[in-house]
């Protein structure tokens, strides 16, 4: 693969709707026009008709990448808020 997005994993997604439902699975529509199914135990349990989704598509390495990204942030914010200020904010 020549194109891809690893500097944005966060860009690997396709946008779309839930065009409908038939039987066990919805039919997700793309902004492109593509039509996907999708099962529907695999939807969020509040999902309707004409709702937006976002597909996203993940390794295990990217997936990784992106949770070590997220508990630096946390960190991040904690050892922020401990060094400057209090959990409320409140500088010390």
């Amino acid at each position: 693969m020549t194109e891809n997005n690893q500097e944005n994993p966060a860009a690997n997604f396709i946008e779309g709707k839930i065009e409908k439902f038939d039987g066990k699975m919805a039919v997700i529509e793309t902004k492109d026009g593509q039509h996907l199914l999708w099962p529907i135990a695999n939807l969020p349990a509040d999902s309707e008709v004409d709702w937006p989704v976002r597909l996203i598509l993940s390794t295990s390495l990217s997936e990784i990448v992106e949770k070590e990204k997220m508990a630096k942030t946390i960190l991040n914010e904690i050892l922020k808020n401990t060094v400057y200020g209090d959990a409320k904010g409140n500088e010390k």
